[in-house]
């Protein structure tokens, strides 16, 4: 299936089922209307691009429903994986502040849902309420300090620490199934490498080593993690 503009039938602002963790449900009343009018409604199939590195933007993505990675692309010629989007998150905004091409490309990792905001409604929006500005530049914070941690990762952790932080990160982003053990996302055994920043071949080892030892199980596609503190132990990650 192929992305499909569909006004008609997207859902509507009032009624958005991530209130709970998206900036735009502080808009109230006439404006919140606005953004129902004039926002646009895609879905988009696994592996298909939301956007695209070096593009320009338009404006802003709203995740409704889906999983989306953000990748770049490396001197090395391998994908990096930089953040993992939830459904609720806002995609883009950070290329549209600075008016350049987008940093990375963002990609569906299952049938994502997806409103778009053109850039003129949403600068407008920025404007005219200062807590919804406010609240954008506490994500821009924390973005730039998530950013910071992992290239400190990437740069002094061994890699046995990496794979395990890289399914701990997954985890955070995702959570665990019913069961509270079974990560909630099927990722494959490049995405982690791309997350941990090493070949496919190193995070299969390591990914079996874990298996060996206990500290995951491996059914397949699907990843658990019977104690996740045990996991943070071999990151070396605690809070």
């Amino acid at each position: 299936m192929s992305s499909m503009n569909n006004k008609r039938s997207g859902p509507n602002c009032n009624d958005c089922p991530n209130s709970s963790n998206n900036i735009f449900c502080m808009i109230k009343g006439i404006r919140l209307d606005e953004l129902t009018d004039e926002k646009t409604y895609t879905k988009y199939s696994k592996g298909e691009f939301i956007f695209k590195e070096g593009t320009r933007p338009f404006g802003i993505f709203c995740l409704n429903s889906g999983k989306v990675k953000l990748v770049k692309a490396g001197e090395d010629g391998r994908n990096h994986i930089l953040r993992l989007h939830r459904q609720g998150d806002l995609l883009g905004y950070r290329s549209l502040f600075s008016e350049t091409g987008y940093n990375a490309s963002a990609i569906a990792l299952e049938e994502c849902q997806i409103c778009f905001i053109p850039r003129e409604l949403f600068l407008k929006f920025i404007k005219e309420d200062s807590d919804l500005a406010f609240e954008l530049l506490k994500m821009l914070s924390d973005d730039l300090k998530r950013a910071d941690t992992h290239l400190t990762n990437l740069a002094q952790k061994p890699v046995r620490e990496r794979a395990a932080e890289a399914l701990i990160f997954i985890q955070e982003t995702y959570g665990f199934a019913e069961d509270e053990k079974t990560i909630d996302a099927i990722f494959t055994r490049e995405d982690i490498a791309n997350i941990a920043g090493t070949a496919t071949e190193t995070i299969i080892r390591v990914l079996s080593d874990f298996n060996k030892e206990g500290a995951v199980m491996l059914k397949g596609k699907k990843i658990i993690i019977p104690d996740i503190q045990e996991l943070k132990r071999i990151a070396n990650s605690f809070d």
